[in-house]
């Protein structure tokens, strides 16, 4: 495979760009992109005719405008290039104005009451930043979706105003240190786990196809325990797969880098090299829409859901960010020089300071019913934020603090933008994997988000809340008479009202809740818990001032975050109370009849009936109770529709039916361990996770 050939070859990228269009209309475009204007309508023309011209060539016969609706996933309404002329005839036609607007109908998106549902039309405009690309024959233009009104009805456009805000805000900082950047880039690499399971499997499970986990399902006699998956010897039929998926990334220009097994069995990883955040955005909804259709070749089916399987790790997103400027400077790699280091080191305040600030707001970017699945149950972060920097780097900031002379690797006295800060090796800055939030080395993994989940939203609140800072920062530095002096005095006032939310330690750990609520730090575990503190004033107040949300589209989001939540516990309860009335009951039923039939016949030949005695006894008293916990997942599940506030209905569930549907799967569970194979109705675990 020629890998640099095909390299974005389904990608109307910058040297496709450079070839097609006239010299003075690439340039036009370029500083059209760069200084974030609105293309003007002969630009546009022309360049739609040479998209148009590029993508037929490749077998296109429709344009769509790909956008992020608040659904989490992508959509698109397809719409040929033809145009029909006067001798009845078509030719192939697409303008300006079909490129830089669409009207797709808005009716059936979520809005959070952002419009009324007779208010249908909504707005798609062209996102200039981001390439169009090729797939299954259409033309992908990437847009952000807005409604009638203006407001955003999607996940990019506040990603792209939080964009602009730390551009905003860092271009301030820099200034004072004399830099000559002119543009500061928030930089994303999502890494993206998943599990593959066989699909003919995967069709005989009800709650695999409904709800995209396993709502009923004993351990298999093997699980993760041996520790010898994860990086193991890749399956050939999963290496095919993955092989496939590479070649399809690639030629959509996604910097598809290192896969792997993951921990658990059936599970794995892909990693990207990193690129600007809104187009890591793009790629990485790409990436899981490619993984879902790669997979159905395969005959395999990817599982995106946080937690598919109870008993083994569920799949995370790791989130790595950094911001970096148009000269080439990572902002949060240490430097060798004073000017460097005391630069690295203001950054490095700011995100302490913002995510101890706004750790409620972190923890809603990544609240969803099946993240809850995963944080704080021993296989990823917990639901309380932190941050891991390392023994070397906490040295050293506790050294600045304390004014003392840091001794460690190299004994250098740390006077801020005076001393060269010790150049420590970075692999010692990552060796904590319990830590929501962790350094490591010159960028910020922020290892909460679940598997499926759209990264914009998390790396929105992330750059919001540290422009938010820098601005701080910036405005006590502006008024400053000794800017170094004062430069000094903020770094280290910043990390000493600060160190609450470092921490290095074991985050899985029993004593740690108790510890972080001494250290006043938050510990939201549940999405109805986490999702009403987006609203809260100061964060209300953060997103406006910043432009990044308004009011109204804060409270928009908490109702749509919240009706998911209940809508997603409310298909689960539905679909558990189906499989147990329909498939589980009856299966324990029908193995019961035979052993009793069996017990009768061994009792006519005088045989021993002790065995079929007894399992009968156990399966018809786990029976009974797997009918009881039935019907009182049926009662409240029912009671929950009578409620009408959607913060108390979203505690409900997770309060009364989601407690309700523990109960049910645990007798129900048990009934499997007991059940002859034949007999039961699904897959069971070692069937679904150690396929051939």
């Amino acid at each position: 495979m020629n890998v640099p050939g095909i390299f974005g070859s389904d990608v109307f990228n910058e040297a496709v760009m450079k070839e097609r269009l006239p010299k003075e209309t690439y340039k036009a475009l370029k500083k059209t992109i760069a200084e974030g204007k609105h293309l003007d309508i002969e630009l546009a023309n022309i360049v739609a005719n040479a998209m148009k011209d590029w993508a037929c060539e490749k077998g296109c016969t429709h344009y769509t405008h790909w956008f992020q609706p608040m659904t989490g996933l992508t959509a698109e309404k397809l719409d040929s290039f033809i145009s029909p002329t006067d001798d009845g005839h078509v030719i192939m036609e697409f303008s300006g104005k079909e490129l830089v607007k669409g009207e797709p109908d808005a009716s059936s998106f979520p809005s959070g009451g952002l419009r009324a549902t007779f208010e249908a039309r909504g707005y798609t405009a062209w996102d200039p930043t981001s390439y169009a690309f090729v797939k299954a024959d259409t033309l992908c233009i990437p847009t952000a979706f807005c409604s009638y009104g203006g407001e955003a009805l999607d996940k990019k456009t506040p990603l792209l105003r939080s964009m602009e805000a730390i551009n905003k805000s860092a271009l301030r900082i820099l200034k004072m240190f004399g830099s000559n950047a002119t543009r500061v880039t928030a930089n994303v690499g999502p890494e993206q786990e998943y599990f593959l399971i066989d699909r003919e499997m995967y069709s005989k499970r009800k709650d695999l196809i409904f709800t995209g986990r396993t709502l009923f399902g004993a351990p298999a006699p093997k699980g993760q325990e041996l520790e010898d998956h994860y990086f193991g010897t890749i399956k050939t039929r999963v290496a095919a797969y993955m092989k496939d998926l590479d070649e399809q990334l690639w030629k959509l220009g996604i910097y598809a880098k290192t896969k792997h097994n993951e921990v658990a069995p059936s599970q794995h990883e892909l990693a990207p090299i990193y690129g600007t955040t809104n187009i890591a955005t793009d790629h990485n909804q790409l990436t899981m829409e490619i993984m879902k259709r790669t997979a159905r070749k395969h005959g395999f089916k990817c599982l995106l859901h946080e937690k598919p399987f109870a008993g083994v790790n569920g799949s995370g997103k790791h989130n790595n960010w950094s911001i970096s400027t148009n000269t080439g400077v990572n902002l949060l790699d240490p430097g060798k020089t004073p000017a460097e280091n005391a630069q690295f080191l203001t950054f490095l305040a700011a995100v302490i300071k913002a995510v101890n600030d706004y750790q409620d707001l972190l923890r809603v970017s990544v609240a969803s019913a099946g993240n809850d699945h995963r944080l704080g149950a021993n296989e990823a972060p917990p639901a309380i934020i932190s941050i891991f920097l390392g023994d070397e780097l906490t040295e050293i900031l506790k050294a600045i603090v304390e004014g003392e002379t840091y001794k460690g690797s190299k004994k250098v006295d740390m006077e801020i933008g005076v001393d060269v800060l010790p150049n420590f090796p970075k692999d010692t800055t990552d060796r904590n994997r319990t830590s929501p939030f962790a350094f490591t080395g010159n960028k910020f993994e922020f290892r909460m988000p679940g598997s499926k989940l759209s990264v914009a939203g998390p790396n929105t609140v992330l750059n919001t809340i540290v422009a938010e800072v820098l601005d701080e920062f910036a405005a006590e530095l502006e008024k400053a008479d000794n800017f170094q002096d004062a430069l000094d005095d903020l770094i280290k006032r910043t990390i000493a009202e600060n160190q609450n939310i470092i921490f290095n330690g074991n985050g899985y750990s029993a004593e740690w809740p108790i510890e972080a609520e001494k250290r006043g730090l938050l510990n939201l575990k549940s999405t109805p818990e986490a999702i009403p503190h987006f609203a809260d004033k100061k964060n209300i107040d953060l997103f406006v001032r910043h432009g990044v949300y308004t009011e109204a589209e804060i409270h928009s989001r908490v109702e749509i975050l919240l009706d998911e939540y209940c809508k997603t516990i409310n298909i689960e309860a539905l679909t558990m109370i189906d499989m147990a009335k329909k498939d589980i009951l009856p299966a324990a039923s029908s193995y019961i009849k035979e052993l009793a039939k069996t017990a009768e016949l061994a009792k006519a030949c005088g045989a021993e009936t002790d065995f079929e005695t007894d399992l009968v006894k156990r399966l018809s008293s786990l029976s009974s109770q797997t009918y009881k916990k039935l019907s009182e997942l049926e009662d409240v599940t029912v009671k929950a529709h009578e409620i009408d506030d959607i913060q108390e209905l979203a505690t409900y569930y997770h309060d009364v039916v989601f407690t309700a549907m523990g109960e049910l799967r645990a007798a129900a569970d048990e009934i499997e361990t007991l059940v002859g194979e034949k007999y039961w109705p699904y897959p069971t675990y070692g069937k679904l996770l150690f396929y051939v």
